[in-house]
């Protein structure tokens, strides 16, 4: 399935240096894997950039949703735009359920007051202007240094389908990014600051670039949920220290580490204790599901990284 949905850069000869730099991962990669850990079964997660390619979903019908085709313009020249935004997207499975596609909106490149104009337009169409209205204004009182970067839908028309606004927080401590997620309607702020203290030995720092996501539902009159996102690389010293760290939470939160030292030990290009990125992020949304922990691994593809801004992030 992957391999279908792929643009035309996957059959392309990786080289030494990437021919169109992505900002997917810091190296110019433009594709990254995800696990999240919560359940019986963790959840397998890919995000790639198009890089300018049209992707067509199998089923175009059935994944398209008519939330991606009331604001897909939004983001475009034709809606008075810089720039398009450049497209991201993800797909995800846990067994035994079907695969879940999203779409994301990468609005970085654009000046702030584009970006905020273009988010209130997209949810104007989607019927979510008060609860924007009112989650922007929750968030505007929590002091400190953040921008607006991503849009994201789910591409369904199911009632649990979420619209994602993605907050960069800068220079942030764990106390700001706490105070961020807590604008949420369901969110447990115990839980989720002690999942943020576990994953910073202890620290008040929050890292290098903290992300916020905020999602919305319908019918419900803010953000619903939000997921705390850490960069490891800026809060450990290598791979080995970030995975212990993260081990510890999934364990904190009743599941078994095993699985997930696997698969970080097979991605790796060689000891932990040798390498750092290759765990870029781990996440936490405390809205009642225990567990709910995802962890973003980023390929060791390129050896230096092209002259670009720290990149963004999927999401998840």
């Amino acid at each position: 399935m992957l391999r279908a949905l792929l643009p035309a850069w996957a059959h392309e000869r990786i080289g030494p240096a990437p021919a169109q730099p992505s900002y997917v991962a810091d190296d110019g990669f433009p594709a990254e894997m995800s696990v999240n850990w919560s359940g019986t079964q963790p959840e397998l997660r890919v995000l790639f950039d198009s890089l300018g390619h049209e992707v067509v979903w199998p089923g175009e019908s059935v994944f398209r949703s008519r939330r991606l085709d009331h604001v897909h313009e939004t983001f475009t020249p034709r809606a008075g735009r810089p720039s398009p935004a450049p497209l991201w997207h993800s797909i995800a499975w846990r067994p035994p359920s079907g695969v879940v596609h999203k779409t994301y909106f990468g609005l970085y490149s654009w000046p702030h007051a584009q970006r905020e104009a273009a988010v209130a337009e997209a949810m104007e169409k989607l019927g979510l202007a008060a609860a924007w209205t009112e989650t922007r204004r929750r968030v505007e009182t929590v002091e400190g240094d953040r921008e607006i970067e991503f849009f994201a839908v789910d591409l369904t028309d199911a009632a649990q389908a979420r619209v994602k606004i993605y907050y960069r927080n800068h220079g942030a401590g764990l106390d700001e990014v706490a105070r961020v997620a807590s604008v949420a309607v369901h969110h447990e702020p115990h839980r989720a600051q002690a999942a943020y203290r576990t994953l910073a030995a202890g620290g008040a720092d929050a890292g290098e670039a903290a992300l916020s996501c905020l999602a919305f539902r319908s019918g419900v009159d803010r953000a619903a949920e939000s997921t705390t996102y850490l960069r490891l690389p800026t809060l450990a010293d290598d791979d080995q220290e970030a995975v212990e760290r993260t081990a510890a939470l999934l364990h904190d939160q009743g599941l078994d580490p095993g699985r997930f030292r696997t698969l970080t030990a097979a991605l790796a290009p060689g000891p932990l204790a040798g390498s750092k990125g290759v765990l870029e992020l781990v996440s936490f949304r405390a809205a009642g599901r225990r567990g709910d922990v995802t962890t973003y691994f980023r390929f060791p593809v390129f050896d230096r990284p092209p002259p670009s801004p720290l990149s963004p992030v999927d999401l998840g």
